[in-house]
């Protein structure tokens, strides 16, 4: 809980691991891009839609009107309705595909599933419902538990409407409302809607080919079948102990269950295109003393001090609160600057970036050296070496995975040269031109991220005014006012990574736009507004705004290894952050809170009753 000090790191031959990086990365380059990944639609619908861990309850399909509409039941869709209700709107339901609250961590149960980054910053409002995570990591029990608490504590579950998917979305301008359709024959009208479906929202699949002529068992990471494994998220895999297991992706899913996977089954064979850097976790229990010496406001500071790690600079004198893998880079330049009285730098972005470029590659050799320190074999040793920037990829944090590598019934298969497996058969996996026969092939394989909006969103029609599609009128970039709310498309609001600011706790954007998306909408009931969108002008003002403050990161994203965070590389891919404010996260919060302030609503079109 305490400062920590800059962590050891060993000098580098920068150019030489530049050229070492854009090798690996044209090694991996696909042509198709977004489209190498199959979407799980038709024949693999159940992907998506089927739920493996509470059976769908039979009801009948419900009709009416609605003041709100919160499309998604994950943290984005609670810290939504909680701020709707502080606000007085309380005419709302909470719209969730998944049988409770939760969101990713409903859905995501898989063997070692865990947070990625801090839990203090991360979980969501902890002050209101008086939670302190048990420790820096929580586990994902702990999380889908936290969600269900979220909304007994602020009785969210009598707005609640679970196990029902949103089909379409028409705007009607005679009702001057949203007609939602649903996979349960639902036909609701709201007067407002808010996307709260989260970015790890729709699992996508591996587009190998004969991928549905397997004969074994398959599943996607994001829907565990423990009924054919046995065990919990927590270990122990007691059904596998004769069966040859197959894992096809090593990002944050693959990495965390492969180690419980090689403790349970017979065999387990992982392909690999890009290995992850994987930080060293060392979890550790919440101290009890800390707790006791906390002030209220204890978390909006740690969260700035994460974003300032994670997307500025630590300032001068300016602790590490958070003391991991996260804030390595930073703390580490900000260590060398303090020793070479090099704080000029910060007038000279060029030099600033380079100083911290240094710390990045001297960061992650230190991650590939402890590879080779862990993995006993050279060769697999070297195959798990990832060579790519740091945040090229997202990072992972396990203690475990590399040790499994030293298990005499767990084989790495490296399919960098293919670009990927090469096919399924009805018995196993081919790469290299070897069959891999297995019972049971497990698909890491991600979400649709940064695949095109459809595909996202899986909404079908999505029209507002004049029966435009969202699709198009995005179709050449977001287009927002504050990265909410779009012209052309009345009372319907956005959260996520579109036109917003980004920070290192992702919760804490939901909550920025939660606190300005409740804002207009009570504004709008008290005022008697029965439309409210963004002019052409302003929304025309803001996309000049976040243009003018864009951080030209070409450079780095083009030469990252392909994967979500850069849409697989693809020339004009849209970035998993999307088209952001990079103006500062905290200055944005500022300028929405003077716009709220005012009270005149600039910018926004209105139609009273």
């Amino acid at each position: 809980m305490e400062n920590c000090s800059p962590t050891q790191t060993p000098e580098v031959d920068r150019e030489a691991l530049r050229l070492k990086y854009l090798a690996e990365r044209d090694k991996r380059l696909r042509p198709e891009g977004q489209q190498q990944y199959l979407e799980a639609e038709d024949e693999f619908a159940d992907f998506y839609e089927g739920d493996p861990h509470l059976p769908v309850q039979a009801r009948e399909p419900i009709s009416g009107e609605l003041e709100v509409a919160v499309l998604g039941g994950g943290f984005a869709g609670l810290i939504t309705a909680h701020r709707l209700q502080q606000a007085g709107v309380t005419d709302f339901r909470i719209i969730e595909l998944g049988g409770d609250f939760g969101g990713v961590w409903y859905w995501n149960r898989y063997p070692g599933i865990q947070v990625d980054s801090d839990s203090y910053c991360y979980l969501p409002l902890l002050e209101e419902t008086g939670f302190m995570p048990k420790e820096k990591f929580s586990h994902g029990d702990e999380c889908y538990e936290h969600a269900q608490r979220i909304g007994r504590h602020f009785g969210l579950y009598e707005h609640a409407l679970f196990h029902t998917l949103i089909r379409s979305l028409e705007w009607d301008a005679q009702l001057e409302r949203w007609r939602i359709t649903t996979n349960r024959g639902d036909t609701i009208d709201a007067h407002f809607v808010v996307m709260c479906q989260g970015p790890y929202n729709r699992p996508k699949l591996p587009g190998i080919p004969g991928i549905a002529d397997f004969d074994g068992h398959i599943f996607h990471t994001a829907r565990w079948d423990y009924e054919y494994t046995g065990g919990n998220l927590h270990g122990g895999l007691d059904k596998l102990g004769d069966k040859r297991i197959a894992v096809i992706g090593t990002g944050s899913s693959g990495v965390q269950v492969i180690p419980h996977l090689a403790a349970g089954a017979k065999h387990l064979t992982v392909f690999q295109r890009t290995p992850s850097y994987i930080f060293e976790r060392d979890n550790h229990p919440t101290d009890p003393e800390w707790v006791k010496s906390l002030e209220p406001g204890w978390r909006a500071d740690r969260q700035r001090n994460f974003h300032n790690a994670a997307f500025a600079f630590y300032s001068p004198g300016e602790p590490d609160l958070i003391c991991d893998g996260w804030t390595e880079v930073a703390r580490n330049l900000a260590a060398k600057l303090n020793e070479t009285n090099g704080w000029t730098a910060l007038a000279d972005p060029a030099k600033f970036l380079e100083f911290k470029e240094i710390e990045d590659y001297r960061s992650m050799e230190r991650l590939r050296q402890r590879i080779a320190q862990t993995v006993t074999d050279p060769e697999t040793a070297e195959i798990l070496k990832p060579y790519y920037r740091n945040m090229c990829k997202r990072p992972v944090f396990n203690d475990d995975y590399l040790p499994t590598f030293n298990r005499p019934n767990v084989t790495l298969v490296d399919v960098s040269a293919s670009k990927g497996v090469e096919r399924i058969t009805e018995k196993g996996v081919v790469a290299g031109g070897v069959e891999y026969e297995v019972d049971c092939i497990i698909l890491a394989s991600g979400f649709e991220i940064t695949t095109s909006l459809d595909r996202q969103y899986d909404i079908e029609p999505f029209t507002g005014r004049d029966g435009r599609s969202l699709y198009e009128h995005w179709g050449k970039g977001f287009r927002t006012l504050h990265g909410m709310s779009t012209h052309g498309f009345p009372n319907i609001y956005f959260t996520g990574f579109i036109q917003g600011g980004v920070t290192a706790a992702t919760t804490l954007m939901f909550e920025q736009q939660a606190d300005h998306i409740a804002y207009i909408i009570a504004e709008a009931k008290a005022r008697g507004l029965t439309a409210v969108e963004p002019t052409e002008a302003a929304e025309q003002e803001w996309v000049s705004t976040v243009r003018a403050n864009t951080v030209d990161n070409s450079t780095f994203v083009t030469e990252c290894t392909p994967g979500y965070y850069n849409s697989e590389g693809e020339p004009n891919g849209r970035s998993f952050l999307g088209d952001p404010f990079w103006g500062g996260f905290y200055v944005l919060e500022e300028l929405l809170q003077s716009w709220r302030d005012a009270g005149d609503l600039a910018g926004l079109s209105t139609k009273e009753r």
